[in-house]
Parts: C-alpha cells; structure tokens; sequence
C-alpha cells in the first residue's frame, strides 16, 4: 500500500485550488480541526461553504436530531444527510453543473480535564465524484492514542484532511485511500478500526474485505462485521454485553466446531454475570489462520464469512495470534464476562513456553494478562493418539513449571471442561474435511452442518468439484 505522501498542507491546497469541489464542514467535539487546515493553507473561500460546531446537546439536537449517542455512527450519518442535503437545496440551483458538492463530519470524544476515557470518534464524507452526479460516502472510526488532548485533536485534523483528498482524487481506487488514512501520522498516534464505503462510486466494494485489509495493512489489530455483513465498530456490537469467542479457520466450519459452540453456549449462560443477557458470540479468525498455505485470497475470505453468515455468526478479524492480546481487547470493551471456547490442542499451545519467547515471564505473565475480571475458558475434548484416548483440561499434561499453576486455573473454574458434547464430534478435524471436499469424497457432507453443506456445493466453495 506504498505511494506517494503529498504532505497535509499540499493535500489541504490542492482540494482549495481545484474549483470543482465545495462543501460544509461540521465538527463537534475537537473544535474545528479539520477545517482549520484548508483556512490555514489558503484558497478556501474555494472550497468552504460552511463550517460549523454544535457543541451544546440542545443546539445539537435542534440541528440533527435527538441521539442516544453523540459520538456514534447514527449522530455521523445524521450530519453527513443534514449537512448534503442542505448544500444541494440552497446551492444546485447556482452552481450545481460545475460544482461537485461534498459534506465533511466528525463528532468526536477527546480526553479532557473532566474526561479521561478512551479518546475516539466517527468521521466522514459524502461526495459527489462528478457534478450533479448521486452521492457516495465514506465513515471511518479512529481511536486517537495520543496522551494529551492537543495532540490528539491535531491527529484528528490530518486524518480528516486525508480523508477528504483520498475522497475527491482516489474514490476509483479505494486501496489508495486506506493507504491514505495514515498518513503524516502513526499507529501510535491513532488507529482505524472501522471504514466503510457506500454508494455508486463503490459499488464493486466488498466492506467485509476492507475490514480484513484493516488488519492486514496494520490501521488495526482487529476489524469486525455482524452475520448479515455490516461491518461494526466493537464498542456498537460489545459494549457492556457477555462476549463468547471460538478462534478458528473456519475452512469449513464442521459439526465439531458447531458443537464445541453450541456446548460453550449453554455453559457460558449458566455464568452468574451473564444469566438474564444474550451474549454476543463472535467467531475469530486471526492473519495466521486466514494466511494459511500462502497469501490472503480475497475469494477464500469471502466464501469463509459467507458460510459463517449461513449459521448467523458474527466474525472478528484480528492479528492477536496469542490469547493474551485477544483477551485484553475483548476486556476493554468493558463487558459484563468474556468467555473464550477452544479445543484441547490449542489449550496446549496455550501453555506452550516457545510462544513466548519475547516475554520476560514467559507462560506466567501470559497467562496472569490473560486471566483477568473473571474471563473463562470453556475446553473442548478430543480424541487422539495411537491408542485412542479422551484428552480433556483435567488430565492434560502441562510441563512440570507449570503444574501448580495449571491447578490453580482448574481449582478455581477459570479453565473448564465443556460438558455434553457429542462423541461423534470428537474425530472431526477440519483439515481432513478440506481434503475430502477438493477429493469429491461425499463422507465429508456429514461433517459439516447441512446449510454450509448446501452452499459449499451450491457455489463449489473450498476447492469443491463440479
């Protein structure tokens, strides 16, 4: 995703120079950050109709409309349709044939004196990519990670620059304009774990592929999108919810998975903080899982998410590939329990010393990061070795360090054994299904749950022959 940085300032006076675009910028919550840049450069009685802050929540809610939320996505899109629509009523009849028309929003929350949470906001732009022509739009949620509240507000003024740019010069190329978010800037600086493109300029645009790239391209170290598609922001989808996860590659899904789920499921319900509340389960698929035998294909991808869809499962995307990294990011979303749902092997790569080899306290300070505000692993067993045995969490062996450790995380129930799974399950492995789905051999249609069955064959997913 390499190209060329024109620099905020070039970026701010070529959009001022180019008397095809004009539009209004709203910012509530950072002062005008953004707009104060195309001020600064000159030339912006070329470019700025407007510009505006409603700060005060009446004067806001007098403008947009009420919120439950401030600094969400429905505020967002509420300004980004005011702001257009306002322009265009007052401003097509005039200079509509020339005149490529664009609305700039953000509302924001930055760290202040009385204010100490996260620092974070939705910004966005819906454009027109030619005069009189239908609007596209695209929202993105940043984190802003910089301690003091100035900075953070300068962070938040390139980014919107630079989404504006990439907006009016790359909306043909909307690699670019990922490539673009960051720059002049750093991931320690800020992150980008959501954007989302909408409307005809995008209209071959898959958002669940943006998510991924999110990732891959490092603006993140996880993306998410809901069963129907929608890409989210964690804090819509987590925030205060019970949150069940099952890490995998999903390359298929087979009844194995399905039933270590389901098993989690119910054990997770019976938890004191999570009973009378539908938790959120999440399937997740870490770089490592979807990079599988060599790069990250974009079909591979999709057909994945899809078959997932099929069973009405939320998919996380992350590069967290130690559980530790996993855990703090579901932790931060301040849920009421997190539960994590894995099988026997990876609970022993979980206590696995060579994973830690970066780590002054090894397997210990993993797991004490780990094992924090009541998380829980739910296990599921498997069958295995040259005399078939049952391996579960209480008779896995754990190097002999570790032990007192190990029992201490099965005496007080943070790892737990799942209960009433289904035996059959227990000699399903995905890569076996692989194989005998590109061998055409049909026993593997008995492994896998009946709708990813009829899609696998339906649409030849997964190397399936015709």
């Amino acid at each position: 995703m390499k190209r060329e940085n024109l620099g905020t300032n070039q970026k701010a006076l070529q959009v001022n120079l180019d008397p095809a675009p004009y539009g209004t910028f709203a910012e509530i919550g950072a002062g005008q950050e953004v707009a104060r840049w195309f001020f600064r450069v000159g030339g912006a009685s070329g470019t700025i109709a407007k510009t505006m802050s409603a700060y005060d929540m009446t004067v806001s809610d007098a403008i947009y409309g009420p919120a439950e939320r401030y600094v969400s996505r429905q505020r967002l899109h509420k300004m980004l349709e005011h702001e257009f629509g306002l322009l265009q009523e007052r401003l097509a009849p005039k200079r509509g044939a020339r005149t490529r028309f664009f609305a700039f929003a953000n509302t924001v929350a930055t760290r202040s004196h009385g204010r100490q949470e996260e620092a974070h906001g939705w910004i966005g732009i819906r454009f027109q990519a030619e005069p009189q022509g239908p609007a596209s739009e695209i929202i993105a949620h940043v984190r802003m990670l910089d301690r003091e509240n100035v900075a953070q507000q300068e962070a938040l003024g390139v980014a919107g620059v630079n989404l504006i740019h990439a907006a009016l010069y790359h909306a043909a190329e909307p690699h670019s304009i990922l490539a673009s978010l960051l720059e002049d800037l750093t991931r320690d600086r800020i992150e980008v774990d959501l954007v989302k493109f909408d409307g005809p300029a995008f209209r071959q645009i898959d958002n669940r592929w943006v998510s991924l790239q999110l990732v891959r391209h490092e603006l993140t170290d996880s993306a998410m999108f809901t069963a129907d598609g929608e890409v989210v922001q964690a804090a819509e989808v987590l925030y205060r919810k019970p949150i069940l996860v099952v890490r995998g590659s999903f390359r298929p899904i087979t009844n194995a998975t399905l039933d270590l789920l389901e098993c989690a499921r119910a054990q997770f319900a019976r938890e004191p903080r999570v009973q009378g509340e539908t938790p959120v389960v999440l399937t997740e698929m870490t770089l490592r899982h979807l990079a599988e035998g060599g790069a990250i294909d974009q079909r591979d991808f999709l057909d994945r998410a899809d078959t997932l869809a099929a069973l009405g499962l939320n998919v996380l995307v992350s590069n967290y590939a130690r559980y530790f990294r996993l855990a703090a990011y579901l932790l931060r979303q301040a849920p009421r329990q997190v539960g994590i749902a894995l099988g026997v092997r990876r609970l022993r790569e979980l206590f696995d010393e060579q994973y830690y080899q970066d780590i002054e306290g090894g397997v210990l300070e993993a797991v004490g990061r780990m094992f924090k505000r009541g998380l829980k692993v739910y296990v599921y067993p498997v069958v295995e070795g040259p005399e078939p045995r049952l391996m579960t969490a209480r008779n896995l062996e754990v190097a002999p360090d570790q032990r007192h450790l190990y029992a201490h995380l099965l005496d007080n129930h943070c790892v737990e054994d799942l209960a009433g799974y289904r035996e059959e399950n227990l000699r399903v492995f995905a890569r076996e299904v692989l194989g005998g789905i590109r061998a055409g051999d049909a026993h593997w249609e008995s492994l896998v749950p009946p709708q990813v069955v009829q899609m696998i064959k339906a649409r030849r997913l997964f190397g399936c022959p015709g």
